[in-house]
């Protein structure tokens, strides 16, 4: 019997910790919870909520994620002092669909063209090998077989900070791991960005981007991140157009049976 994509569709109950991370997010949009305040400890929280350990933990990651608060090692967890809560808000609410990646790249064009071609004019010795140092960390990772995004997200953090304005690094924390799709622990993480043929791509661009700026050329650096990121988006279309072809043939397969 044939189904339309209204028939298939089911409604989701949301898991308990969105249903936290939903209401600490909102003291925090509130001002209830100033930046650099700490957050009740995970016992306090769990009888707050009246939910288990593993959901508070679940939550608060999730919250890291999205760069509103971070854990300091003895301490607890505090309220992200480094960025704009209302900034980090926003990147919590767009969610976790495939469609927003596309949307998260082009904030990144808009923001790391430029950042770009300053690094290339205004890097120091120190801040060129923190590019370098994090390029050679994704072709470790990538050899190992390991998450190649957090060398990722250090590779485009870096240049970021060689333009010696912390408004475009700012920007990149507030994304988080939103700006790096290809990290299996992304939510938009498949078989395709985690193969080595996807990441090796990856990094060819990459270093294009770093040949550019060890080199002062600010315009061939700004071309090579618009390349890097435009195809990333040109990637994440074919993505979710394959998608598309494959839930179509999938139900037409159903409707013959």
């Amino acid at each position: 019997m044939s189904q339309t994509v209204a028939d298939l569709r089911v409604e989701r109950k949301p898991k308990l910790s969105e249903t936290v991370v939903a209401a600490i997010r909102k003291q925090l949009l509130a001002g209830e919870v100033p930046p650099g305040q700490k957050l009740p400890t995970e016992g306090q929280l769990t009888e707050t909520f009246g939910v288990s350990r593993t959901v508070i933990r679940e939550a608060l990651a999730k919250l890291a994620a999205d760069g509103l608060v971070e854990a300091r090692q003895g301490a607890g967890v505090f309220v992200s002092e480094h960025i704009s809560t209302t900034f980090g808000v926003l990147a919590a609410d767009m969610g976790a669909k495939d469609s927003v990646a596309l949307n998260v790249l082009e904030v990144r064009l808009a923001i790391e063209i430029e950042s770009a071609g300053l690094a290339a004019i205004r890097r120091n010795a120190a801040q060129e090998a923190a590019i370098q140092e994090a390029f050679f960390e994704f072709e470790r990772l990538l050899l190992a077989s390991q998450p190649t995004g957090p060398a990722d997200l250090a590779f485009h953090r870096a240049i970021a900070s060689a333009t010696n304005n912390p408004f475009y690094v700012e920007m990149l924390d507030v994304l988080g791991r939103r700006a790096i799709p290809c990290d299996v622990t992304s939510p938009w993480s498949t078989e395709l960005v985690q193969s080595d043929e996807y990441q090796r791509g990856l990094q060819r661009e990459h270093l294009v981007i770093l040949n550019a700026i060890s080199a002062g050329d600010a315009e061939a650096a700004r071309e090579a991140m618009r390349t890097h990121l435009t195809r990333s988006q040109q990637r994440y279309r074919e993505r979710l157009q394959a998608r598309q072809a494959y839930y179509a043939n999938s139900l037409k397969a159903a409707s013959t049976e």
